[in-house]
């Protein structure tokens, strides 16, 4: 685990009402914190277009069902890891950005490299749930990418149906979500049920580190050839070094685990 120590707190990122934004660095990575020990991201300084940590690398399980996303929406930026890589390897598509810290807003473009907004990049300082709700986002997205929390890190900020049904809702018609459902074990209970309730299928990989565990939610069920699937791993592997055959061979357990 990196150090909890912090540098002194920068009055830029510390606009009041929000936690402030502070980094730490350990073995050449750079750590977003909210005031806390907590990790909210994480950059390594020589590699700053690479997704560092593994669950963040895992929210790109998408990949494996969309080739050529048009719109792809984060909320919650972290910092600003996925933003950064769908921006940069995906130039066909618009991403979307919903945070509400504007502390996270500001360190992500002064230390961790993300881009000022422009014609496909739409950063905003706003609340995840009412971009949701808007009808003006409803079913217009390919990919959904939540990873909602606070300082405190607990469990994800918002976890109801209706947060849920909402993300559902913005999804085009072969739209995929991926989530990052971390904290107490009643916060995993009650996130899949929520996301049961509204996604016509949903599936998760193993825990990794933290107990962070990424959740794939399909808003129309999928035919899954995992021979086709691992073909596209290997191309994922060389165009975007995931380690994306881990996450096949993660549906195929959950698979294997939870149907017969």
């Amino acid at each position: 685990m990196p150090p909890t120590t912090f540098r002194t707190i920068d009055p830029r990122f510390a606009q009041p009402g929000h936690p402030p934004a502070t980094i730490d660095e350990f073995e050449g990575v750079r750590f977003l914190h909210l005031g806390t020990s907590w990790v909210q991201g994480a950059m390594r300084l020589a590699k700053p277009d690479a997704i560092e940590l593994e669950y963040v690398q895992m929210m790109m399980m998408w990949t494996l069902f969309q080739q050529a996303p048009r719109r792809i929406v984060q909320l919650g930026l972290g910092s600003g890891a996925l933003t950064k890589f769908c921006y940069q390897r995906f130039p066909g598509a618009r991403v979307t950005v919903a945070e509400l810290n504007p502390n996270v807003i500001a360190i992500c473009r002064a230390l961790f490299g993300l881009p000022e907004n422009d014609a496909r990049l739409d950063v905003r300082e706003m609340n995840a749930l009412d971009f949701v709700l808007d009808p003006a986002n409803h079913g217009k997205v390919d990919v959904l990418q939540v990873d909602l929390y606070d300082h405190e890190a607990r469990g994800p900020v918002l976890d109801t149906p209706e947060f849920y049904q909402g993300c559902h809702d913005c999804l085009g018609e072969n739209g995929i979500m991926t989530a990052n459902v971390f904290g107490d074990f009643d916060h995993y209970d009650r996130n899949l049920l929520a996301m049961e309730q509204v996604f016509d299928a949903v599936v998760w990989l193993p825990e990794v580190h933290d107990a962070n565990i990424v959740v794939v939610a399909f808003k129309n069920a999928p035919q899954l050839d995992f021979s086709v699937l691992y073909e596209r791993a290997a191309e994922l592997r060389r165009r975007l070094n995931l380690p994306a055959k881990d996450w096949v061979n993660g549906l195929k357990e959950w698979m294997r685990d939870h149907q017969g």
